[in-house]
């Protein structure tokens, strides 16, 4: 029987990436499932045989802890050197990115707030 091993929901590409190279080199059958067209189903990686769960979760457990310690060492030298990744930063990369983002928030709340506004 089938088991959920490890969703992929907000995991960034190559986190996911390594997972599947993990599974693979330790030779884990699994198969993955996507958020489909809408979006709204779970994507994740499923073991096609319940009885590796052990070693599968075992080596996703001692990757994760590696890529912990690895991110937050990058993010501690960006730090250091004054290059922390700030919403200036974010804007200079993307302007039009960030206002478009900007406006959607604004004509969301807008008509949120409008709603209520007009029942008083």
């Amino acid at each position: 029987m089938s088991i959920l091993l490890f969703k992929l929901t907000f995991v960034p590409d190559d986190e996911a990436q390594d997972i599947r190279d993990l599974l693979i080199e330790n030779e884990i059958d699994y198969y993955e499932t996507s958020a489909g067209i809408w979006g709204i189903s779970m994507p994740g990686i499923w073991l096609k045989d319940e009885t590796h769960l052990a070693k599968a979760r075992q080596l996703i457990d001692e990757y994760q802890i590696k890529r912990q310690s690895r991110v937050r060492e990058e993010y501690q030298n960006q730090r250091d050197s004054g290059q922390p990744r700030t919403i200036v930063v974010i804007f200079k990369e993307a302007p039009l990115r960030f206002i478009s983002y900007l406006l959607a928030v604004a004509i969301i709340i807008y008509f949120t707030v409008i709603l209520f506004l007009n029942l008083i």
